[in-house]
């Protein structure tokens, strides 16, 4: 350590950075050479591997969905089912609603506060139920990473491991869909957001007799207060679209470690939505009706998505998408998270073979 102890301070500094710079260069390396040594080689067995053998139908219940649409921010709850017919194609149907106006329905709760109109906002549903035809449907050799795990890594032991992983080969299974399907859903709608954004007023929504409501009315101060104009609206959208589905139904038994299963199903799609109907309500103000054709609406949107569920008897789903909804112009914008639980599934199969003694 000689050349540290320079009568050059300079020099010192800087002899003193080399040397530091080459520990760090030099411990990694001799940490993963220790870390590769470590590591041990396992071996397994292959139980099954049968992309094409899964359950043919889902059902789960989402005790939780949130959506943050720009025409109304909601959450809640819904249920979803899905069938698969062979390699030919699969359905699915589903539906959600929020729990409460409170938790959550922003703009029906908004509406029920501070509502100047007399209409009763609606509470969101939302209905869609479409399929997937199967363009191709084929398997091919893949791999899959396994995490090794035995029992007696429980706790805090469990806790303070670096999991080791394997990489196994497996058979994964492709779908290329073709999509078709419809929706339906309605919410309440905030017209005075909508029609500031749109560069209109309260003044635009007219009655039969030319009359419009106005945007404020004096409070018991005499002081402006501003006329709250909620109205309910419904959409009914077609959508057409794509998708590709990768599945894994591979378990392995390892030799020193619990026996491991992949069996995901992800599917990844996009659609182009089209609504032939988008309609708001007309609105009742001091007991006369007012026009919102002055709303302008947008009846052409897309959106694209994931969804992913697992080939078990009793397990979980997830999902998410995000778009532009056919809704009022302007406030189209959405995207969504799902969370499927319990979700259960079924080969729909009951037959056995029988034979006479």
């Amino acid at each position: 350590m000689k050349f540290l102890f320079s009568p050059n301070p300079y020099r010192c500094l800087m002899k003193a950075m080399k040397l530091f710079m080459l520990i760090l260069l030099v411990a990694p390396m001799v940490a993963n050479g220790q870390t590769q040594k470590e590591k041990p080689a396992v071996t397994f067995e292959e139980l099954y591997d049968e992309p094409f053998s899964i359950n043919k139908f889902f059902i789960g219940f989402q005790p939780l969905y949130g959506e943050l649409f720009a025409t109304n921010v909601n959450a809640g709850f819904g249920i979803e089912s899905s069938y698969y017919h062979k390699d030919k194609f699969d359905v699915r149907a589903s539906f959600r609603k929020t729990y409460s106006s409170e938790f959550f329905d922003f703009n029906r709760q908004s509406a029920i506060k501070n509502s100047s109109v007399s209409d009763k906002p609606q509470v969101f549903n939302y209905y869609e139920v479409g399929g997937t035809y199967h363009i191709k449907d084929f398997d091919q050799d893949s791999k899959t990473t396994m995490v090794l795990y035995k029992k007696s890594f429980k706790g805090e032991r469990w806790a303070a491991t670096v999991p080791l992983h394997a990489e196994i080969p497996c058979k994964v299974r492709k779908i290329y869909g073709a999509r078709l399907g419809a929706i339906v859903w309605n919410a309440t709608a905030d017209l005075n957001r909508a029609l500031s954004k749109q560069g209109l007023s309260n003044a635009n929504l007219t009655n039969s007799s030319g009359g419009s409501i106005p945007n404020t009315v004096p409070d018991i101060y005499n002081q402006p207060k501003q006329v709250n104009v909620f109205s309910n609206l419904h959409s009914a959208d077609i959508y057409v679209g794509g998708s590709m589905a990768w599945i894994r139904n591979v378990a392995v038994s390892f030799d020193k470690y619990d026996d491991s299963v992949d069996d995901g199903l992800m599917t990844v799609f996009f659609d182009i939505l089209v609504a032939p109907s988008v309609k708001l309500d007309p609105v009742t103000y001091l007991g006369q009706q007012y026009s919102t054709s002055a709303v302008k609406t947008k009846s052409i949107g897309f959106r694209a998505g994931i969804d992913g569920k697992f080939n078990r008897t009793l397990s979980w789903s997830y999902g998410g998408e995000f778009g532009y909804r056919p809704s009022i112009a302007g406030q189209g914008f959405y995207a969504m998270f799902k969370i499927s639980f319990p979700l259960y599934s079924s080969n729909l199969d009951y037959k056995v073979e029988s034979f006479g003694k």
